[in-house]
């Protein structure tokens, strides 16, 4: 069985630890942990993990964040995986820092990386593991909030947040949608 996860985020060192490239990092860790190197490949960075008999393709599009469905729609069609199988790590502002939730399905609520997922997938019915990021920005800094890097007291709890979001990776892999959000959704 073959997975895509797609973390989403802007490449260039001036992104790295912002808010808005939470999916990166996730990936970057989870990727780290098990030894997998990512390599430029065509619209993405890209990564091979195996977990119990799984085959997961992790991918960092380096099409910048509004762009991402080209990368995401690229690999799907090159491994030949279902959309069923593909989930899609994102930044949510709707969410506390550091609460995870998982959907099969869901608008983009304003995010234009999902926007364009939605656009060239030709739908929402795709899961998406939600990163909360929090919303502690004034009236219009809403850009300038996502685009900056994380508070040291959240940069201290971040790696905890992004091991939870691996293992909520995996369970998706092995025991599906469903019982990963009956048993981490918060």
């Amino acid at each position: 069985m073959k997975y895509l996860i797609a973390g989403l985020g802007n490449p260039g060192a001036e992104y790295e630890l912002t808010r808005h490239n939470i999916g990166f990092l996730v990936l970057d860790r989870l990727a780290d942990v098990q030894k997998a190197p990512f390599v430029t490949a065509r619209l993405a960075d890209k990564a091979e993990v195996k977990y119990k008999g799984r085959q997961l393709h992790l991918i960092k599009p380096n099409t910048f964040m509004n762009l991402s469905g080209k990368a995401i729609a690229f690999w799907l069609q090159e491994l030949k995986i279902p959309k069923e199988n593909l989930i899609v790590i994102v930044d949510d502002l709707a969410l506390p820092f550091g609460t995870l939730r998982l959907r099969t399905k869901g608008s983009s609520a304003g995010h234009n990386g999902l926007k364009n997922i939605e656009q060239v997938l030709s739908g929402q019915d795709y899961s998406r593991l939600r990163f909360g990021i929090g919303n502690d920005f004034a009236k219009g800094q809403q850009v300038d909030f996502v685009l900056s890097n994380f508070s040291q007291p959240e940069f201290e709890t971040l790696p905890t947040f992004m091991d939870k979001a691996s293992e909520m990776i995996f369970s998706f892999c092995t025991a599906g949608a469903e019982r990963t959000m009956a048993q981490f959704n918060q």
